[in-house]
């Protein structure tokens, strides 16, 4: 795994896990009873942001750490995942 594949990694498992965390702990409108006129009452009321994307920075950090783990060390390879044995054989060899 190259750098820039390494950072878009990073960078979708980040995402990913950011859509995740956003609905945690979320307080709409409705729920604190404050719709502000022309809203919908499950906009939300106090969102977090900052602190979900240090949270989400800190899962995503552990996440990678385990793909890259994976990748880099061969447990899970593109062969693993080439069920109609479309991939050329290891040693060059036709067979």
């Amino acid at each position: 795994m190259s750098i820039v594949s390494g950072i878009v990694l990073y960078a979708v498992v980040w995402a990913m896990t950011f859509l995740t965390v956003i609905p945690f702990r979320l307080q709409t409108q409705g729920d604190v009873g404050e719709v502000v006129p022309g809203t919908h009452a499950g906009a939300p009321a106090h969102h977090h942001l900052k602190k979900k994307a240090l949270i989400t920075t800190a899962i995503a950090a552990v996440i990678w750490g385990i793909l890259a783990y994976i990748i880099l060390n061969g447990v899970i390879t593109v062969r693993d995942f080439d069920w109609m044995n479309r991939l050329p054989p290891i040693d060059g060899s036709e067979s």
